[in-house]
This record gives C-alpha cells, sequence and structure tokens, in this order.
C-alpha cells in the first residue's frame, strides 16, 4: 500500500531532513514539498495527497489555517510537525492523526507511520466495500437485494473510534480503546479506566457511546460502561442484578434495567 505525502514547512532544511528520516519508508512517496500554506492548500487540493506532514507554525498561512481551508474538500490525513509543544491541545482538537516534535526521532516517525497505515486501511476497506455495493446495485440488483448492505458490517466496524484523545492534567494521552476495561460518569465527566491507569475525560456518556462500537462496548448500568472483551466472569445477585468480573478483577454491577447484556455470556 503505497502512501502518497506532501511535506509543508517554511524551512527547507526541515523538509530536507523529514526526506531524509522517509527514505526509511519506501512505502512512502513524497509527491510535493510547500514552503508556505498557501501553497500546501493549492497542492492538496491538486494532488489529493493520502497524508500531509504540516509544520505549525509559518508565516501568512500557519498549518490551522491549512486545515481550515481544506473544510470543503475530502481531507487527508494530517500530521503536524512543530518545534513547540504547546500546541499539542489544538493539534488533536483539529482531528490530527499525530502530532511530531522536532527534530523528528525515527523511532517516533515509524510509530506514526504505523498509525497512518492503520488508518488508510480502515478507510480504503470502507470505499471498497462502497465500491462493491455499487457495481452489486448496478450489475447483479438480485445478487445485492439478497445480500441486502455488502460491506455493511465493515463500514460499521471502521466508523468508531480506535483511539481516543484524552487531555487530563494539561497533557494529551493517545488511549488505545482496545485496552479501555471500563468507563464511569461523573456528571459531565468520564472516568476511563485502563488497567492500571485511570484518566478524565469532559465528555457526556451519550456522547462517548456514540464513538465506541456497541458491539463491544455495552452500557451495564446507567452510569457505566464496559468493555465485553474484558469480562471474565459474571456473577448473580439480588433482583435479578448481576456483577460482572473484568479482566483487573473490578466488579462492576449490571442493574436490571441492563440484564439483556448478560444473555450474550450465556450460551
Amino acid at each position: 500500500m503505497s502512501i502518497r505525502a506532501i511535506l509543508v514547512d517554511d524551512e527547507k532544511l526541515a523538509i530536507q531532513g523529514l526526506q531524509l528520516r522517509l527514505e526509511a519508508h519506501p512505502d512512502v512517496e513524497i509527491i510535493d514539498t510547500c514552503l508556505n500554506g498557501r501553497e500546501a492548500i493549492r497542492s492538496i487540493k491538486t494532488n489529493k495527497p493520502d497524508l500531509v506532514f504540516l509544520d505549525i507554525q509559518m508565516p501568512g498561512f500557519d498549518g490551522f489555517s491549512v486545515v481550515q481551508g481544506l473544510m470543503e474538500v475530502e481531507p487527508p490525513l494530517v500530521v503536524f510537525v512543530t518545534a513547540y509543544t504547546d500546541h499539542a491541545i489544538r493539534a488533536f482538537e483539529a482531528q490530527a492523526t499525530d502530532y511530531l516534535m522536532k527534530p523528528v526521532e525515527p523511532e517516533r516517525l515509524a510509530d506514526c507511520l504505523d498509525r497512518v497505515r492503520q488508518r488508510l486501511a480502515e478507510k480504503r476497506g470502507v470505499e471498497e466495500a462502497e465500491r462493491l455495493k455499487e457495481v452489486l446495485a448496478e450489475h447483479a440488483p438480485d445478487a445485492h437485494d439478497e445480500l441486502g448492505e455488502p460491506g455493511a458490517d465493515v463500514v460499521s466496524a471502521n466508523r468508531f473510534e480506535k483511539m481516543i484523545n484524552v487531555k487530563d492534567q494539561g497533557q494529551i494521552f493517545r488511549v488505545d480503546v482496545d485496552t479501555i476495561e471500563r468507563i464511569d460518569a461523573a456528571g459531565d465527566y468520564m472516568c476511563i479506566y485502563t488497567g492500571g491507569e485511570t484518566l478524565i475525560l469532559r465528555e457526556t456518556m451519550k456522547d462517548l457511546e456514540k464513538r465506541l462500537d456497541p458491539r463491544r462496548f455495552q452500557r451495564v448500568h446507567r452510569s457505566t460502561i464496559v468493555n465485553l472483551d474484558l469480562v471474565r466472569q459474571v456473577k448473580p445477585h439480588t433482583n435479578g442484578e448481576c456483577f460482572l468480573v473484568l479482566e483487573s478483577g473490578a466488579q462492576v454491577k449490571v442493574s436490571r434495567s441492563y440484564r439483556d447484556v448478560v444473555a450474550r455470556f450465556v450460551h
């Protein structure tokens, strides 16, 4: 899978340095380089890259202005590259795939590109499913009707978050949803438990539920969501309630209103 990339930085040496680092990744094809934000917007709209490495502090149009200027087109994945740490929170709020500090370390760049490859694979999987559906509808309508929504499972699975950015105590934590064991609500704040760590996210339970795959993350109480993949035991309790024992040993009560969740563990 080739990754078509554009590098944007007002410093030529910074572009050259990143080009050298990217030589270690033969699947990354640099299709253009830009020295300012206006050039970047034109190039992105013309070349439609998969990925843009984007400097933040540039004269005139800065990196955030470039992202804003792409609102009317299908945006590429964006990795911000900067010498300043104080833009990190705003970068992730702009839906950046990653945030690299200058000078870019080879190991950090490799981790970043792994994340980019995963995002692109998910995106292309959805696009392939949609194309298959269109072809079937045009050339084999009977098969299309019989199958219902070809690729629907792929589309459904890939529209949910794989990583969640959590701003906690002035820092940004990139949380892999696979590691989330449970989530407890406390007003407009969510306590996210990832085994041995607890992070606080300012978001409502309703909004967070929309971001998580319901086939794995289910509400078992008015104020609790659990990762069903990490349930290790079901312990019956009184009045139709029960407790789920999670991988960490934590026990979560399932209220009667959500007891249908337990049914999937009973064969």
